[in-house]
């Protein structure tokens, strides 16, 4: 049939920047034919253009991951041009800062639409094709504030532990079967979120603690497909954070205040 391919294919939301972008030039370079989602088509195009430039494969399909069918739409086009799917990142996701009081049931539920339920249509749509050929890798980008909730951030918190038991529960439905189940774990990380904050909700926020790039997520997911692991922590030191919280939870919430971000 023609397009068929014997390189992997990949789809990853949210491709049209930050981890997403970082995570298809990464996984271009491994050898996999990307396949791009996200709202931005004319970006999606050039980075899609770019990666051809370099030797890549790769396919922009503009989405919008709250809409079911046009999550479908973007597999359905994997499948039409490679003849294949190995591999589906959940990984777009939209922030907001605010503290409880401030955040108006409209915020909150924008936020589950993009964050969590963007994550389930995409993980159920890639998982319904994963069991027909017994194989396949599903990737959830969570958050480091999926293991622990900061101030400011808890509707944003509540998406990404909402991710995080998903993908745990999906992760033992498929034990056994070939098919794997990551959850990624960055710290803020040098993205283009606080940009989207501030056209989204018109938030100007600043923040302390250390910070990743993009890059630094991408390669420990790239390698996590040559190995698969359950949990990635790009920065490894992170992965003490939900130990902490569960046995000095006092503790732990007193250092988050130090980290939190805040108005400018």
């Amino acid at each position: 049939m023609p397009g068929m391919t014997d390189r992997r294919t990949a789809v990853i939301t949210g491709a049209s920047s930050g981890i997403g972008e970082a995570c298809a030039r990464a996984f271009s370079r491994a050898g996999l034919h990307v396949v791009l989602a996200a709202r931005r088509a004319e970006r999606l195009g050039q980075i899609a253009a770019d990666l051809a430039a370099g030797g890549g494969a790769a396919t922009a399909v503009p989405c919008d991951v709250t809409d079911p069918a046009q999550v479908e739409r973007v597999v359905a086009t994997a499948l039409d041009t490679t003849g294949r799917l190995d591999v589906m990142v959940c990984n777009a996701g939209l922030g907001y800062n605010g503290r409880l009081e401030e955040t108006d049931a409209e915020t909150m539920h924008r936020l589950m639409e993009v964050n969590y339920f963007g994550t389930f249509h995409a993980a159920r749509t890639a998982v319904r094709h994963f069991r027909t050929t017994g194989s396949g890798h599903l990737f959830i980008v969570s958050s480091i504030v999926g293991r622990k909730g900061v101030p400011r951030m808890g509707a944003y918190a509540a998406t990404k532990f909402a991710q995080v038991g998903l993908g745990e529960s999906v992760r033992a439905e498929l034990a056994g079967t070939g098919i794997r189940v990551t959850l990624v774990y960055p710290i803020s990380t040098e993205t283009e979120f606080r940009d989207v904050m501030a056209r989204e909700w018109g938030q100007d926020v600043a923040g302390r603690g250390p910070r990743q790039s993009p890059d630094q997520v991408a390669a420990a997911m790239v390698r996590a497909l040559r190995r698969p692991r359950a949990d990635i922590y790009p920065m490894r030191l992170s992965r003490v954070i939900p130990a902490a919280s569960a046995l000095l939870p006092g503790l732990a919430d007193w250092v988050s205040t130090k980290f939190a971000r805040r108005p400018k």
